[in-house]
């Protein structure tokens, strides 16, 4: 991360990328005397550069030898986050503007480029820099590490290690009155810094329409630990709506579909199943391997209590929004045992979520809720923790 600039500071350092020993010059001859320039005539040649040391700004052709414009800032994306890269072409088209865009060039010029032009986005490209360079420092500072992915390319290099660095954290879910552990909900995490919040890896993998990959990685990291699980015990794994239109989730061979008789499925009640127009045909299938089926954040969601009806749930999930400080607010109390009331008539096992407090679990215990999970009997861990009741 570079530091933040001031006046007296040395020039900033670009890197400039072109074949053309002419253009290359002449762009030298205009960012000379206001940076520090170091040039080279392929994107190989500028990739080893960067790997050596950061730039303010990087401006390439896109056409040059070796890795082109567009590989050279997908490759950079590895090793900074930040850069802003400007890429110039002499062959301008829809189809390479697209690229630059789509993949976050921080501008696109087209040959000859005006030396007032250069110098212009270069020096816009320099201070986004700095202003990046500041706010990153202070998400740091603050513990917001991870709040901004960068552009597309910064995104996919932050996904793909974020993949390779995944894996599942186990919480408990009990039962108070059998003193025992009924089960493990599976929950998605990584070593990758940038994404560790779960939330915000859903949503680069959604922004990468790669939402499909990440399911099928999560279900195949899920079967390969449930043999290390208790005999007995339920594994509930979540999936996004999404997940519900890939088919290799119905395939018998597949390795979650190995285990179905031993997992619960999750649809969560926060994101809508409406895009699922064969949703009655796809529980039935689920159904059909072995898997139960639940409702997670019952009480925080999109269609309330018509999901029962629509997927007609083995297990339901409170939110912990209703169950944070229960014992001191006799709405949430009427509201709970209400609900808990309905789904026990239907035969559905209630899970309430978020417990925390002894408080909490009493009040709940007395409103006939016994399925429990929270941090009061075990933080997510990547063992299957004993819990002491």
């Amino acid at each position: 991360m570079l530091p933040a600039r001031h006046e007296s500071a040395a020039p900033c350092r670009v890197l400039v990328v072109e074949d053309d020993v002419l253009v290359r010059r002449a762009y030298e001859r205009v960012l000379a005397p206001q940076y520090q320039v170091t040039s080279v005539e392929s994107g190989n040649d500028a990739l080893a550069k960067v790997e050596c040391g950061a730039f303010s700004a990087i401006v390439s052709d896109i056409d040059v030898p070796g890795l082109t414009g567009i590989e050279l800032l997908k490759a950079v994306r590895k090793t900074d986050l930040d850069v802003p890269i400007v890429l110039v072409t002499g062959y301008p088209s829809l189809e390479s503007a697209q690229d630059a865009v789509n993949y976050g060039a921080f501008s696109y010029l087209t040959k000859p480029v005006d030396p007032c032009a250069l110098r212009d986005v270069v020096s816009r490209a320099s201070g986004l820099r700095s202003l990046l360079a500041l706010q990153r420092a202070s998400d740091a500072a603050q513990g917001r590490a991870g709040t901004d992915f960068g552009d597309r390319a910064g995104q996919e290099v932050r996904f793909e290690a974020a993949l390779r660095e995944l894996w599942m954290a186990f919480q408990p879910i009990v039962s108070v009155g059998s003193r025992s552990v009924l089960g493990y909900e599976a929950l998605l995490r990584t070593d990758e810094p940038t994404l560790r919040n779960p939330a915000a890896l859903l949503a680069v993998a959604e922004r990468l329409h790669r939402l499909e990959e990440l399911g099928r990685a999560v279900r195949r990291s899920v079967a390969r630990s449930i043999d290390r699980a208790p005999a007995d015990a339920k594994i509930f794994v979540n999936l996004h709506p999404h997940d519900l239109l890939d088919e290799t989730l119905y395939e018998p061979t597949a390795e979650l579909s190995r285990h179905a008789s031993r997992v619960v499925l999750e649809l969560t009640e926060r994101a809508s199943l409406e895009e699922v127009g064969d949703l009655s045909e796809r529980v039935a299938r689920l159904r059909a391997l072995g898997y139960k089926l639940a409702i997670d954040d019952l009480g925080a969601g999109y269609a309330g209590l018509t999901s029962l009806t629509k997927l007609e749930p083995d297990v339901v999930k409170l939110d912990m929004s209703l169950v944070r400080d229960v014992d001191s607010s006799v709405k949430k109390q009427h509201l709970i045992a209400s609900m808990a009331r309905v789904c026990v008539d239907l035969g559905m096992l209630v899970v309430t979520e978020g417990v925390e407090t002894v408080a909490e679990r009493d009040t709940l215990v007395a409103l006939g809720c016994d399925a429990l999970q929270g941090y009061l009997f075990g933080r997510p861990q990547r063992a299957f923790e004993n819990v002491a009741l």
